[in-house]
């Protein structure tokens, strides 16, 4: 990766460096630039290219905690695209293409009882729709929100989280689509002041998800956690490409996405992006991505990158593996009298476990769990 110097001769961050709501701005990709080498273009049905049919039906179906305010607006309404700038083309083509968005709301100093739960219902994937949602959780107030896809799509969509000062936010997005679906999704999350965002990115549907979370600090003292965890099948494409921006000081991050993968073809793709700019003095930064090849014919790319513009960091650091079943701990357990299926599942429930337990809605954590041995019941008749 490279730098460019200003005049004073302070090193300034390529990665990322190009933001616009203007479609005409990003060229049509080809397959050969670095944000989208991995994906396969051919499957994304014109999502990248402006040639898919935009007649596509999405709804979105709100559960509101009583405290929270959801509303669908159009796309003049003045909260919209304050926190976001689109940073690729499919994002700015779903920002040039939606025509209603979500809003919800979480007032100043409001502690919402309950979820706030948006289901995401796409009821036909032959051709696409676009999407925009905004969630402004307002100084000292603390919500979760739960965005629940389902249905089959060719949905792209921008998500915006705007948490204010020492507010705090939790969001999980689980991406359990039907097998025909492909979804590309930008997350992006904007902190104030001692704010602290949580996000858990489930992506277990689709033939092609590629979901796209970042993070910017507005002031110091914010504090970010990102999870992911994702369970691959044949054919499968799963891409999450994270981008936490430290620009100010003594803001924490910390990413921790975790998937296993089996049958022919399964691909999972990890890009996570820290930029620690030469302001951010004091940031505490640590990404890691682990994955389980349960079978031969899958294909892993991880890739971590940490750019550092400062030498006055309190940490930061990345790591990633990705490898087979350990044969020592299916021999221990086997040691044991456990059959080796039922020895495959321990390894894998608690590879995945540690995050999935992080998950603090019951319903979505059960429905993960359920899934998650769904697929293992399908790899073991295999």
């Amino acid at each position: 990766m490279g730098l460019e110097t200003r005049s004073d001769q302070r090193p300034l961050s390529t990665l990322h460096d190009r933001s616009s709501y203007d479609l005409g701005d990003f060229e049509v990709p080809a397959g050969r630039e670095e944000e989208w080498r991995f994906t396969p273009l051919r499957r994304l049905r014109g999502l990248h290219n402006g040639t898919a049919e935009p007649h596509g039906k999405v709804l979105v179906e709100a559960d509101a905690a009583p405290e929270v305010t959801v509303e669908s607006v159009g796309r003049d309404d003045a909260r919209i695209g304050k926190s976001y700038v689109p940073a690729d083309r499919v994002s700015a083509q779903a920002w040039n293409s939606f025509t209603q968005a979500t809003v919800v709301t979480v007032p100043k100093e409001a502690v919402a009882s309950a979820p706030t739960i948006l289901r995401v219902r796409g009821e036909d994937a032959s051709s696409a729709a676009y999407g925009h949602t905004t969630v402004v959780v307002e100084p000292f107030a603390e919500a979760t929100v739960v965005l629940a896809h389902r249905g089959s799509a060719t949905y792209a969509d921008n998500v915006e989280f705007v948490v204010g000062d020492g507010a705090r936010l939790s969001v999980i997005s689980l991406q359990d689509w039907a097998h025909d679906s492909v979804h590309v999704s930008h997350q992006h999350a904007r902190l104030g002041r001692d704010a602290r965002f949580v996000s858990h990115n489930i992506s277990l549907g689709g033939d092609v998800v590629r979901i796209s979370p970042s993070v910017a600090y507005d002031r110091p003292g914010g504090d970010a956690e990102l999870y992911g965890v994702y369970f691959v099948d044949g054919g499968q494409h799963l891409e999450h490409r994270l981008l936490v921006d430290h620009a100010v000081p003594n803001c924490r991050s910390r990413v921790d996405y975790r998937g296993a993968l089996q049958d022919q073809d399964a691909h999972a793709v990890w890009i996570g992006d820290v930029i620690i700019r030469a302001e951010a003095e004091g940031t505490d930064t640590y990404e890691l991505n682990r994955n389980l090849v349960l079978t031969d014919g899958t294909r892993v790319d991880s890739v971590p990158n940490l750019e550092i513009l400062t030498g006055e960091v309190a940490g930061a650091g990345h790591a990633s593996a990705s490898g087979r079943l350990d044969d020592e701990h299916l021999f221990y357990l086997q040691a044991r009298g456990i059959s080796f299926d039922e020895a495959r599942r321990m390894v894998v429930r608690g590879f995945l476990g540690q995050l999935i337990e992080r998950i603090e809605v019951a319903e979505v954590r059960d429905k993960v769990i359920e899934a998650i041995e769904e697929e293992l019941d399908r790899g073991a008749a295999r």
